[in-house]
């Protein structure tokens, strides 16, 4: 039991200390992958949470959030046992309406709706989304336009993507002056890691990471969308990290 215990305190706090670092115009941005598609982000004092999941003891090394992001309204992304099991009540969650619909139950400081197209700042941080959803267009597909959010925000003059579930859109395609994206790929839940480096391709983020990338066949091949994106364009950093620890 003890050497169980000495395992999972190694693990979490190999998760928190295997941070990566942006300098921004206003301080360092630190950036950590946790799991799948849930990632902590730390600038000028303030604590970021996205898509909380893998319950409290996957965020026992950070700060109460400050600001929490939720993309879609699928269990790995609106993950209410993890969020019930979080200190959550001084965080302001920023959500689409689909996801504030279920959020009674959750705790929270404030929730702030921003759907597709739409901006806000918060804390220093301008918040703007784009859609997320499966190709070709349907009624019945997994992840609808119009319902989850991707997410593009400018922190300290640095501007991020945040995915969330989709395929190689033309609202991912047509993206300008990324510096950090982070990008899924799983089938069949969003694309495969062809699609997603040919998309990765036309909007040349300065740096990628290939996450959320579990899907019913395992885990993609990512040295392989390393290779594809680089075999074309060179001066795209592709940072690959494990998000999946215990495999």
């Amino acid at each position: 039991m003890k050497q169980l215990l000495l395992l999972l305190a190694i693990t979490f706090s190999f998760q928190a200390t295997a941070q990566e670092i942006i300098q921004t115009e206003q301080g360092v941005l630190k950036i950590y992958p946790i799991q799948h598609a849930t990632l902590v982000m730390e600038w000028n004092d303030k604590t970021i949470y996205f898509d909380p999941y893998g319950g409290a003891e996957a965020f026992q090394n950070f700060n109460k959030p400050d600001l929490i992001f939720i993309t879609d309204i699928h269990g790995d992304h609106l993950n209410k046992k993890t969020l019930q099991a979080l200190e959550t009540s001084q965080a302001i969650f920023v959500v689409p309406s689909a996801v504030a619909d279920q959020m009674q139950d959750i705790d929270n400081s404030s929730i702030e709706v921003i759907n597709n197209g739409e901006s806000n700042q918060i804390m220093n941080i301008q918040i703007e989304t784009i859609p997320m959803y499966n190709l070709p267009e349907s009624p019945d597909n997994r992840h609808t336009k119009g319902r989850g959010n991707g997410y593009v925000l400018t922190i300290g003059g640095k501007r991020i993507y945040i995915s969330g579930d989709t395929e190689a859109i033309p609202e991912m395609r047509t993206l300008k002056n990324i510096d950090v994206a982070f990008v899924c790929m799983n089938l069949p839940y969003t694309m495969d890691v062809d699609q997603a480096a040919d998309g990765v391709l036309d909007f040349a983020p300065k740096v990628v990471y290939p996450y959320h990338y579990r899907g019913k066949g395992g885990l993609s091949d990512i040295d392989k969308f390393k290779a594809l994106v680089n075999e074309k364009n060179t001066d795209i950093d592709v940072r690959l990290r494990n998000w999946y620890p215990a495999n």
